[in-house]
């Protein structure tokens, strides 16, 4: 035989094949009809919302206590440190400091400088003075394995209250 008859041939038997598998579609079209026709099962009901009394506090002696203190009322918010808003941001002031890495020092014992790196992989040098992380951390002492710094951090009634924190060489 030729090539050319053996592949009409075949492409005879499966035109064949293809029709005598659609002739018994004729369940498949009951099946789907019973299916439609049944009846789903009922849905449950919604629950039920349940409505709460509101409270208005009206009780004019004392503070209403979901409202913050106000600053004359306490001590504290007035006396104590405050952090310097006037003075210019520095780089590192815009990363928390869990973000920073101290990678090493410069210097010698009395004129030693921090090289911290920031989350985006840029090291900066850091001496005495300097502020580092989002709390307004003021470099207190840096030494060859760590920095030390105080940190200005709201005291939950509207004043600040320092906070001892450190970088230390290969933290991370």
């Amino acid at each position: 035989m030729q090539p050319a008859r053996i592949a009409i041939a075949f492409a005879t038997l499966a035109m064949l094949l293809g029709l005598a598998a659609c002739s018994g579609q004729d369940d498949l079209h009951q099946w789907v009809a019973q299916e439609k026709a049944k009846k789903g099962a009922p849905l449950p009901p919604l629950p039920v919302i349940k409505t709460f009394e509101t409270f208005v506090y009206q009780d004019q002696d004392k503070r209403d206590p979901f409202e913050p203190a106000p600053a004359q009322a306490n001590g504290q918010n007035l006396a104590g440190p405050h952090p310097d808003q006037n003075r210019p941001r520095q780089p590192l002031e815009a990363f928390p400091l869990d973000s920073l890495k101290m990678v090493g020092t410069i210097g010698t014992k009395g004129h030693m400088e921090a090289l911290i790196k920031d989350p985006q992989g840029v090291i900066h040098q850091v001496h005495v003075g300097d502020y580092m992380g989002q709390n307004y951390g003021h470099v207190t002492e840096v030494a060859e394995d760590h920095v030390s710094l105080v940190e200005l951090v709201p005291n939950g009634s509207g004043g600040w209250m320092e906070r001892d924190a450190s970088v230390a060489l290969g933290d991370k």
